[in-house]
């Protein structure tokens, strides 16, 4: 699937200076975690400290706790293990990590989980995403506990160009996002990479409740009529927007804090 717009000049800088001031009013940055694992204790390593400290202390700390903490279904590594932590500005990120660092209890739960022969992963990576201004409200609601985790597709957008990447923003802000919507498709967030690689790009996250459905909203989209309009246009005016796509797929950890 390739992006492009459709916007003309005139549209885009208006809806560019829009976009801006929506942005400095209330952009929000997520800190992607990522723990890449093996074979072993790993994985149940990092669950016990995940749950004992990430979730069970930030209360106490006055800090996010991730309200998602995925597991690779399909990724570029496997196993791997995704944490989402929504915070309200760069200040409040970095107060949280210095929380962190300081406390007695928290330093000790590191310790347990660093603790032995095996390394606690293999690697462990960070990206800081910046809220596009029409992202919804995050954390996402809740399902009903009783029903089965659910899965989660995440989708990097890279455009050649900051320019292109407006582009693309613009045109999800319009169209698109109500075409997802009528197809089934309802992403808890978007964003760019403020703080890490394959920049500049769109990010966006989205809950399906099983790989079936999925598959049948992805469908819809592909074959529908205005879905199909909006990217012919959008391609004879402005071209490639979006020249590669990242896919990988999660399913919500049972001790994730929104499933």
């Amino acid at each position: 699937m390739t992006r492009r717009t459709f916007l003309g000049e005139t549209g885009v800088a208006a809806m560019g200076i829009q976009m801006q001031e929506t942005i400095t009013a209330s952009r929000r940055h997520f800190l992607i975690e990522s723990y890449l694992l093996k074979g072993g204790n790993q994985g149940p390593r990092l669950a016990a400290y995940l749950q004992e400290a990430r979730v069970g202390m930030a209360a106490r700390l006055k800090t996010p706790a991730p309200a998602l903490i995925l597991e690779a279904l399909v990724a570029a590594h496997m196993p791997q293990v995704l944490t989402v932590s929504c915070y309200d500005s760069l200040l409040e990120l970095d107060m949280a990590k210095r929380r962190w660092r300081e406390e007695g209890a928290a330093r000790e739960a590191l310790a347990r989980w660093e603790a032995g022969d095996e390394a606690p992963y293999e690697t462990r990576n960070e990206i800081v995403l910046v809220s596009a201004p029409y992202c919804p409200a995050f954390p996402p609601t809740a399902t009903d506990p009783a029903k089965p985790p659910r899965v989660y597709e995440l989708r990097t957008y890279h455009s050649p160009t900051e320019r292109q990447l407006q582009a693309l923003h613009e045109r999800f802000a319009g169209p698109e996002i109500k075409i997802f919507q009528r197809c089934g498709i309802h992403p808890v967030l978007y964003s760019s990479t403020y703080i890490g690689p394959d920049q500049p790009n769109l990010t966006y996250l989205t809950p399906f409740d099983d790989l079936a459905a999925r598959e049948k909203a992805w469908a819809a989209f592909g074959a529908d009529p205005e879905w199909v309009k909006v990217r012919t246009e959008s391609i004879a005016r402005s071209g490639q927007i979006s020249s590669v796509i990242q896919i990988s797929l999660f399913k919500a950890a049972a001790y994730s804090p929104v499933r």
